[in-house]
C-alpha cells in the first residue's frame, strides 16, 4: 500500500455530527474532499442544506441533546449506509460562566451534549463496526478536557469525561480492530470560539501562555481528523491529540 493509499479514506462512509457550523462542518468538507462519502447532521437544517450543495454530502437534521434524538440519529444513518466505517463526535456546546452562577440547566444540557451523545452514537454504531472488523470513532474534546481553566468546569467536566470515554471504548472495541481517539484543540477560531475569545483581555493571557503564540483554524483541527480516520493511523489507539500550540508543554 503507497503513501496515498494509506491516507486516503476513499470509499468509506462518515458520520459527522455537529455539521452545521465550524470544525463539524470543515471536517465535513474535508472528508467529502478526501474521497468519503459523508453524512452530515447537525441541528440547522439551513446550514446542513447549504453545506450540502457546497460538497455533495448527505444530511440528517437532528436533535442530539436527547436520547431520543440519538437513537433516530443512528436509525436514519443506518438507513442511508448499512454500515458507518468513521464516527466523528463533533457536535458540542460551551456554555461558560462561573461556577456559583451556573445553572443546573445549564450543566445538563452540556453533559447531553458534549459527553452522552457520543456515548449513545458510539453505542449505537459500534455493532455494525464490530461485524466489519474494522472501524474509526474520533472525538473532538478540548484542552480543557486536560488543563484547568475558569469558567469552564461544566464545559471541562464534560471534555475530561469525553477523553475517559474515548480511552474506555478503545479498550473494549481495539479486539476488533476499531480505533477510538480524541483531538483536544486549543480555542479554534469558528463563530462560536470568536464570540466566547474575541475581547483582548480573555485571549491575550491565553495567548501569552501559548508557545506558538495563536489559536487553531478549523481546518488544522479537519486534517487532523483525516489522518486519524485513515489507514496511517491504525496503530493510534485511545489517545488524546493536544492540537494547542504547546500550551500544556510549558
Amino acid at each position: 500500500m503507497g503513501w496515498t493509499d494509506r491516507f486516503s479514506i476513499a470509499g468509506k462512509t462518515a458520520l459527522v455530527t455537529g455539521a452545521s457550523s465550524g470544525i463539524g462542518a470543515e471536517i465535513s468538507s474535508v472528508f467529502t474532499e478526501a474521497g468519503a462519502t459523508v453524512i452530515a447532521t447537525g441541528q440547522s437544517e439551513a446550514r446542513l442544506a447549504a453545506l450540502r450543495d457546497q460538497t455533495g454530502c448527505r444530511i440528517i437534521a437532528a436533535d442530539i441533546s436527547t436520547v431520543e434524538g440519538c437513537d433516530g440519529l443512528v436509525q436514519a444513518a443506518h438507513a442511508m449506509a448499512p454500515r458507518i466505517d468513521i464516527l466523528v463526535n463533533s457536535a458540542g456546546v460551551a456554555l461558560v460562566g462561573p461556577v456559583l452562577d451556573y445553572s443546573a440547566e445549564d450543566w445538563d444540557r452540556t453533559m447531553a451534549i458534549n459527553l452522552r451523545a457520543p456515548f449513545l452514537l458510539a453505542k449505537g454504531l459500534a455493532p455494525a463496526m464490530i461485524a466489519a472488523k474494522a472501524g474509526k470513532i474520533i472525538n473532538i474534546s478540548s484542552q480543557t478536557g486536560v488543563i484547568a481553566l475558569p469558567d469552564h468546569a461544566a464545559y471541562a467536566a464534560s471534555k475530561g469525561g469525553l477523553n475517559a470515554l474515548t480511552k474506555s471504548l478503545m479498550t473494549e472495541l481495539a479486539p476488533h480492530n476499531i480505533q477510538v481517539n480524541a483531538i483536544c484543540p486549543t480555542v479554534v477560531l469558528t463563530e462560536m470560539g470568536k464570540q466566547i475569545w474575541s475581547p483582548p483581555e480573555k485571549s491575550g493571557p491565553m495567548l501569552a501562555a501559548t508557545p506558538l503564540g495563536r489559536f487553531g483554524e478549523p481546518v488544522e483541527i479537519a486534517d487532523m481528523a483525516l489522518y486519524l480516520a485513515s489507514p496511517a493511523s491504525d496503530l493510534v489507539n485511545g489517545a488524546l491529540l493536544m492540537i494547542e500550540g504547546g500550551y500544556s508543554s510549558v
